[in-house]
């Protein structure tokens, strides 16, 4: 089953610093690009939260978000450290001594001084557990919201492969049909001119024509690309690349085959092709 890169999965759990909701969203991009957002007393356990995600996701830009609500009867109870606190005071007197118009230290300048508040501490292996357990569920969710898009992008892409193989196959019986009409015109021109058709310069130019206008290796390779790309979307896994490769060998076939038209309606047969091939095309650079 292939997968989009297009996902989103929410999760919430209950942490010692309160409740935490853990997103993860993405869009497309060439290669995995993860952008974790999160408050810094988290961020020591980013490594192994990339970890995780690098080892389920290969593609997509993706951002991982996130968010702690301290509950009131969860908060975190603040100590004063009183021997930092003194220490503080101390050295306050000292520099006051030396320079008697400095202002003296405010409660609010002692109680942000680094270290004179300490909280109580979270036990951080728990607190581990809970984070992996949270990413885990969430890219559990995450992989397969990817593949269900996955699927419906798998099946837009099919239909588009009918519909260039309609279109090959309708173009065949029409070849030997332009070659007789070209005949009837070359027959009728040749007889206004010379007054009488030259048999063996009438087969000359038909070959030329023929030769010219032959589109039958191109319709072949056409069916051949359609075949493979079937074949990669059932193979599944992470073949966004290939099947962008393939787009491009669809659309240089039918590129040739326009340049190849030898009627109105064969050109107009190419353009259609060329449409179908963007329209899948852009839905191969959300497959991851």
């Amino acid at each position: 089953m292939i997968a989009s890169m297009t996902g989103y999965a929410s999760v919430t759990a209950e942490t010692d610093l309160g409740m935490m909701t853990l997103e993860l969203r993405a869009v497309n991009n060439r290669f995995l690009d993860a952008v974790f957002r999160m408050p810094e007393e988290l961020r020591a356990f980013e490594p192994l939260l990339r970890e995780a995600l690098s080892g389920a996701i290969s593609r997509g830009k993706v951002e991982c978000r996130i968010n702690l609500t301290a509950r009131p009867d969860a908060q975190a109870a603040l100590e004063v450290n009183d021997r930092m606190v003194s220490a503080l005071l101390a050295a306050e007197q000292r520099v006051l001594a030396q320079a008697g118009g400095a202002r003296g230290l405010s409660v609010s300048d002692i109680l942000r001084w680094p270290g004179v508040m300490a909280a109580t501490e979270v036990d951080n292996e728990r607190l581990s557990r809970t984070l992996q357990q949270a990413m885990q569920q969430a890219l559990q969710d995450f992989v397969a919201s990817r593949k269900r898009e996955g699927a419906k992008l798998a099946d837009v892409l099919r239909e588009r492969l009918e519909g260039i193989e309609a279109l090959a196959q309708a173009t065949r019986p029409k070849m030997p049909q332009l070659v007789q009409a070209y005949q009837q015109k070359l027959v009728e021109r040749l007889q206004e001119v010379f007054g009488q058709a030259d048999d063996q310069r009438i087969q000359q130019e038909l070959a030329l024509f023929a030769q010219k206008i032959d589109v039958d290796e191109e319709l072949s390779r056409l069916g051949a690309h359609c075949s493979e790309v079937r074949r990669i979307l059932k193979q599944g896994g992470v073949v966004g690349k290939r099947l962008d490769f393939m787009m491009q060998e669809l659309q240089r076939e039918a590129n040739t085959l326009g340049s190849k038209a030898a009627s109105l309606e064969l050109t107009q047969t190419s353009v259609d092709m060329k449409v179908l091939v963007e329209q899948m095309r852009e839905q191969v650079q959300n497959i991851e």
